[in-house]
């Protein structure tokens, strides 16, 4: 028997983190019109804070301050910039457990990981505290012998993060953390609906002591303008973008106007593919921990899965046996492994995923139902074939499809056959068909024998329309950064 319920939430403590003005040139200031808009709990339904609803005047305004504090800020020594990144890691680390509350009121989650998510948000900051000692230009052997050549890099400029709202603090910190390790200042827009953990660690970044200008947060449900403003103002240098497709599109369309560098972190279309020869059972552990955290709301989550005809049964009943033994209820609660989905457009999207693929003859094994409010049960579902529109877009939901498949060829071209490669991920104990595969898998990153695969260390992001670019690791400082070219002349 499935093992889901709707649990009556806990009442929760004030949260002395809480802010609900937006944070601009070092002041918390209201919208210039006084407007605002509600935070949903998705759990419950309540209001948690209504917070500033900021126009275009007032993103101006930010952009503005941001670009005045540029010179000051990027003349800092390397060294400067990272003790400031530092001490901003160490007040997100020691607000763990309250920033990890607010984030679970706001976007559903979990606790268990929301306290992950501040340790994975606040490895970021640590990384590039780090790495901003370490932006290395190059010394190139000259063409003549009367010449020097010398490649420096420096600040990009005005750097504008527009952020989701299944990562509200790490998707942050990915994309700031090395923007303020170059010294370059940043507005960040975080989605409406989790406004409440930017605003939390913007309180810490003003109290790790970041000059006035250099770290701003503006609160809005107005997307389309405030986001034209963001790619269309040439004080802007940079723009990172982490959500869907058609919105990556659009934005990059805007910024064309003043061919301003972006990033875009898109969506995904995840494989997961069993092999013959596979551990069956770290391939059941792997795809519940890449399927159903965050309730199956990440973009590297699994979306599609091939199982080999061999292992098939074996494999849909393990993992069968696992997704039933998920506990669904409010994220506060400790012993909930599932929350709820972060809205009703969620909701809705997930059950139409999952009606065209019964009227196309596919099969509920566990789960298939909604439950009262925002949640629904993890299901798990068989017969999947090409045609439903599960195995050709995200369900962003905790609906795991299975299909079969006999041969290594056909299911790399069924796992390739998608504009989106973000991130995939395969089960094999043959190191020559992990090498092959792994090479022959068209997506930026590939999970072999592992569904986590998300760190600082190493970097982030996807090929074809999963967007441009790469987060994290050494490789995440060259997209905030300008490469410059110095040739010195007339050396006798």
């Amino acid at each position: 028997m499935m093992n889901s319920t709707h649990t009556t939430p806990k009442p929760q403590a004030t949260n002395s983190l809480i802010r609900t003005q937006s944070y601009v040139n070092g002041m918390w200031v209201d919208a210039a019109n006084g407007e605002t808009f509600d935070v949903i709990d998705p759990a419950t339904g309540n209001i948690i804070a209504s917070v500033v609803d900021m126009g275009n005047a007032d993103v101006r305004t930010a952009i503005d301050a941001a670009h005045a504090a540029w010179p000051a800020y990027r003349d800092l020594t390397a060294k400067e910039r990272s003790t400031l990144l530092r001490k901003w890691f160490t007040l997100i680390v020691e607000h763990k457990e309250e920033l990890a509350r607010l984030m679970t009121m706001e976007c559903g989650k979990v606790l268990s990981e929301s306290r992950g998510e501040v340790d994975y948000g606040a490895s970021f900051v640590e990384w590039f505290a780090e790495e901003a000692k370490r932006t290395y230009g190059d010394v190139i052997p000259a063409n003549t012998k009367d010449k020097r050549l010398v490649v420096i890099k420096q600040s990009i400029g005005v750097v504008a993060a527009i952020t989701p709202w299944n990562f509200p603090l790490a998707m942050i910190t990915r994309k700031v953390g090395p923007a303020l390790a170059a010294g370059s200042p940043v507005i960040v827009k975080p989605p409406s609906e989790t406004p409440l953990t930017a605003l939390a660690i913007s309180y810490l970044a003003e109290k790790a002591g970041f000059p006035p200008g250099v770290y701003n947060t503006v609160t809005t449900s107005k997307n389309a303008e405030v986001g034209l403003e963001l790619c269309e103002n040439n004080k802007v240098r940079k723009l990172s973008f982490t959500g869907s497709t058609a919105i990556g599109k659009l934005l990059m369309s805007q910024c064309a106007s003043n061919l301003k560098k972006i990033s875009l972190e898109l969506g995904g279309n995840a494989p997961f593919i069993v092999f013959e020869d596979a551990d069956i059972d770290a391939a059941v552990k792997g795809a519940m921990a890449s399927k159903f955290r965050n309730n199956g709301q990440t973009c590297v989550c699994v979306n599609r899965m091939y199982v080999h005809d061999r292992v098939y049964d074996e494999f849909v009943g393990k993992l069968s046996v696992a997704v039933a033994a998920l506990r669904v209820g409010n994220g506060m609660d400790d012993d909930v492994q599932m929350g709820p989905l972060i809205n009703e457009k969620g909701l809705t999207k997930v059950k139409h995923h999952l009606a065209d693929a019964l009227s196309k003859g596919a099969k509920i094994i566990v789960g298939g139902n909604a439950l009262e409010g925002l949640f629904f049960q993890p299901t798990v579902l068989t017969n999947i074939t090409p045609d439903m529109v599960i195995a050709r877009e995200e369900v962003f939901g905790p609906v795991a499809p299975i299909a079969r498949f006999t041969d290594e060829k056909e299911v790399i071209q069924l796992a390739n056959d998608t504009p989106y490669g973000l991130a995939s991920y395969f089960y094999s104990k043959d190191i020559s068909r992990c090498w092959r595969v792994a090479e022959a898998l068209e997506y930026g990153m590939v999970g072999i024998n592992e569904g986590m695969i998300s760190t600082e260390v190493a970097p982030f992001g996807g090929i074809k329309e999963s967007g441009i670019g790469r987060e994290g690791s050494k490789y995440g400082m060259d997209y905030f950064m300008e490469m410059k070219h110095l040739c010195f002349g007339g050396i006798n």
